[in-house]
């Protein structure tokens, strides 16, 4: 299956976190900003990414826990790319949604130079 035929299916079976997040950030509603959900950069599909930004956003949900070097590794080819790779658990979009989008504001403030 091709990276681009993944990104496809994921994109059609997000996760409830992913939906709430996307639905913040769909159609340039954040800071006028264009995000692409499930997208390929290389061997990995991001959750969300800003191409303009360099910012990529991950949801973690309970299995990132036993994970942690893979994700690791993830974030550094990442960042080699030249991608701010920012984390956020699942819980937190759920219970805290607006500190999640003020988070995501300050880090979009330095990465990007007004």
């Amino acid at each position: 299956m091709s990276f681009t035929h993944l990104a496809r299916n994921l994109r059609k079976n997000q996760t409830d976190a992913e939906q709430i997040l996307w639905l913040q950030l769909r159609d340039r509603r954040f800071l006028n900003l264009k995000f692409r959900r499930q997208f390929p950069v290389e061997s990995y599909i991001v959750d969300f990414i800003c191409l303009d930004c360099k910012i990529i956003i991950e949801l973690d949900g309970s299995q990132h826990h036993e994970q942690g070097n893979e994700d690791a590794i993830r974030t550094k080819f990442l960042n080699q790319r030249g991608f701010k790779v920012i984390r956020f658990w699942n819980n937190d979009v759920f219970n805290n949604l607006d500190g999640v989008l003020e988070s995501l504001r300050l880090v979009v403030e330095k990465q990007k130079k007004w």
